[in-house]
C-alpha cells in the first residue's frame, strides 16, 4: 500500500508544494510545529533512511539544504533545524522546522493554521530558491 507521501508524488493527494526535481519534493507540513515547517522527500518510498542507497541519501540531503536555505530567508527564525524521525509515516522524510529554542521541536505543538497563511509561506519559500 503506498504511503501517504507517495500519494503526494503521484499528484493523488495535494500539497502546498515549494519545489521538486527528478529525485525529491519538498512540500509543507500541514500540521506544523512552526510556520514555515517543510517536508522534504525522497520520491521513491523507502521507509528508513539508512536504507537508502549512497546517491539518494546524498539527494535528499543536498535537496534538504537548498529547501532550508530559502526557507532560513523566508521566515524570522534563529535556526532552521532538521529532523529525521520516521515512525509515523513509513517513507523516508526530513522535517525542516525553522525554530527559536528547543521547544519548538515539540511535535505534540502544532499550529493551526489558514489556507492562505500555507499559501502565503509556500510563496515566500518558493521566491527564495535560488
Amino acid at each position: 500500500m503506498s504511503s501517504i507521501f507517495s500519494k503526494i508524488v503521484n499528484g493523488e493527494i495535494p500539497c502546498y508544494k515549494i519545489d521538486e526535481d527528478d529525485k525529491c519534493l519538498a512540500f509543507l507540513d500541514i500540521n506544523p510545529n512552526s510556520y514555515g515547517h517543510t517536508l522534504c522527500i525522497l520520491k521513491r518510498e523507502e521507509d528508513y533512511i539508512f536504507d537508502l542507497k549512497d546517491d539518494e541519501y546524498v539527494s535528499l540531503m543536498n535537496f534538504s539544504k537548498k529547501i532550508a536555505e530559502a526557507l532560513k530567508k523566508s521566515v524570522t527564525c534563529e535556526r532552521i533545524a532538521m529532523s529525521v524521525v520516521g515512525l509515523e509515516v513509513p517513507h523516508v522524510h526530513v522535517h525542516l522546522i525553522p525554530i527559536n529554542k528547543m521547544e519548538d521541536l515539540n511535535f505534540s505543538n502544532n499550529l493551526n493554521l489558514e489556507k492562505e497563511n500555507f499559501e502565503e509561506v509556500c510563496f515566500k519559500i518558493k521566491s527564495n530558491l535560488d
